[in-house]
């Protein structure tokens, strides 16, 4: 008969624990994606950019980052948003290299 005390019991049940610990990993860290596409919510962009929703709205409003509804809920590509950050850097040139 099986029970706490047998090596085998246990060795299952700490296997168990494992596996219930990975898949609560994946679920909270799953990005679901959409024809090769990684979608951003308003709260993981502002996050990511390190600026309030209140400024990222304004950003919407005024045109500055693209965005999509869908169902009421809008929503980020996130290679859109990469290509912007990226569009947006400039090379600054050292005093060195002037001389």
């Amino acid at each position: 008969m099986l029970n706490n005390a047998d090596e085998n019991v246990v060795v299952i049940f700490k296997l168990l624990e494992q596996i219930v610990q990975g898949m609560e990993s994946v679920g909270c860290n799953h990005r679901p994606v959409f024809k090769g596409e990684i979608y951003l919510t308003d709260k993981e962009l502002s996050e990511k950019l390190r600026i309030s929703r209140r400024t990222l709205q304004e950003y919407r409003s005024a045109g500055k980052i693209p965005y999509y509804i869908i169902c009421g809920k809008i929503i980020y590509k996130e290679s859109e948003i990469e290509k912007m950050i990226s569009a947006g850097y400039r090379k600054i040139v050292a005093d060195d290299d002037l001389i």
